[in-house]
């Protein structure tokens, strides 16, 4: 393969190349957001393709996931199992900056593909390894997802309400915030190169990500023995900080966090003696809990007897930092979001077009962009071979025995 570096558009990331071995969401979703910012992302998948493919909604069988977690990056189908295809894997790994990979800890160095044989041959490579309990430990060949990772972080232990079982968020949290993590590890071992010359593994764990949100309880524990529950809606020992009813039967959220906020919002709701009362005199008194039950039951009454857009229009007139809970189609709605470029309109071969949310984060002058949809599987196979050197009539020989596939 030609080392000359040929970025397809400019970005803080142009110039770098990467190889992604991943499937469903944290290391797809890692390497898109080195995709977004200019990198060029080669994403190796089985013929049959990754199967985040096959989860979400699809429309006339196209899967809308696929288009914006796999968008940005060529797509090149190869039987990794087999020994030829491994082989056309670790020569693009060969000529990369950085491989990201998400399998159980032992199977890339089954296919011949583990760090040290990699870096022999490229020993610049940065090598990203997402799993759910980390390459060592007594746990390292335990199978884990995020949902798995976020019971054993303690965090599922925290979601939901205390009179229910544990709940989840009905997203994909803790992976969305390992690509986080996985994608700043990667960046910050090619800054590292640029001194060293040398490549690095980052090891990133989805139950480590989960428990990273458990900062503020760690050191409680040790020194308190606190055990952290399930809170509902409010923010503990902060109050009001919550949902409330409105009177069509929607909800609104309230964070009257200060003392200051707090006198704004006793003024708008026209009950000064709140402000003389013990109980809610000041932000330690009213993050008891039994303060903040009062609190919050007073606080209710009166947001139930507005509906949702006027209570709204009348806390943020008043300085009182708000929100109604937004569904996706108030979102949809709402000027904000297409002001920030965050539902982009992306064209898309079958159809049409697809809404994708934006790139995160934004950068001033250098932003990233997205440059297109997300490809069929094997849609660049030919193009990324034939730059190892690869003939047509080889390609065509590899797809004959399923080795590769080509779109």
């Amino acid at each position: 393969m030609d080392d000359e570096r040929t970025p397809e558009t400019h970005g803080p990331l142009s110039g770098l190349r990467v190889v992604e071995i991943c499937n469903t969401i944290a290391g797809p979703a890692c390497a898109r957001l080195l995709a977004d910012f200019g990198a060029d992302v080669t994403k190796i998948e089985p013929l049959e393709g990754d199967g985040v493919r096959q989860m979400g909604k699809h429309f006339q069988d196209v899967s809308l996931y696929a288009a914006t977690i796999l968008r940005n990056k060529k797509s090149v189908a190869l039987d990794l199992k087999s020994p030829e295809g491994s082989r056309l894997a670790f020569e693009l790994i060969r000529h990369a900056d950085i491989l990201v990979e998400n399998n159980r800890p032992g199977v890339m160095e089954r296919l011949g593909l583990g760090f040290d044989r990699l870096s022999e041959a490229n020993p610049g490579l940065v090598m990203v390894r997402i799993s759910g309990y980390g390459q060592t430990g007594p746990y390292a060949q335990r199978p884990g997802y995020g949902a798995i990772c976020e019971a054993f972080g303690g965090v599922r232990h925290m979601t939901g309400d205390p009179d229910r079982p544990p709940a989840r968020v009905a997203l994909a949290t803790t992976d969305y915030l390992t690509a986080v993590y996985a994608a700043l590890g990667a960046v910050m071992a090619i800054h590292e190169r640029t001194g060293s010359g040398k490549g690095q593994v980052v090891d990133v764990a989805l139950y480590e990500t989960a428990f990273s949100q458990m900062e503020s309880y760690v050191p409680a524990y040790e020194k308190t023995g606190f055990v952290p529950a399930r809170v509902g809606p409010n923010l503990p020992t902060m109050a009001p900080n919550s949902l409330y009813p409105t009177s069509e039967g929607g909800w609104i959220l309230i964070a009257a966090n200060s003392n200051a906020i707090f006198a704004r919002l006793v003024a708008l709701m026209d009950q000064p003696e709140l402000l003389a009362d013990a109980r809610f005199a000041s932000i330690q008194a009213r993050g008891r809990p039994d303060n903040m039950r009062a609190l919050d039951a007073i606080i209710a009454a009166w947001t139930s007897t507005l509906d949702a857009q006027s209570l709204e229009a009348r806390l943020r007139e008043a300085e009182v930092p708000t929100s109604r809970v937004y569904t996706i189609a108030d979102i949809y709605e709402d000027p904000h979001f297409a002001a920030r470029d965050m539902l982009v309109s992306v064209p898309h071969p079958a159809l049409g077009h697809t809404t994708q949310v934006g790139v995160v984060p934004k950068l001033s002058r250098t932003p990233g962009s997205i440059r297109h949809t997300g490809h069929d599987i094997g849609a660049d196979t030919c193009e990324v071979l034939s730059r190892l050197g690869v003939t047509r009539q080889e390609i065509d020989d590899l797809v004959a025995k399923r080795v590769a596939g080509s779109a």
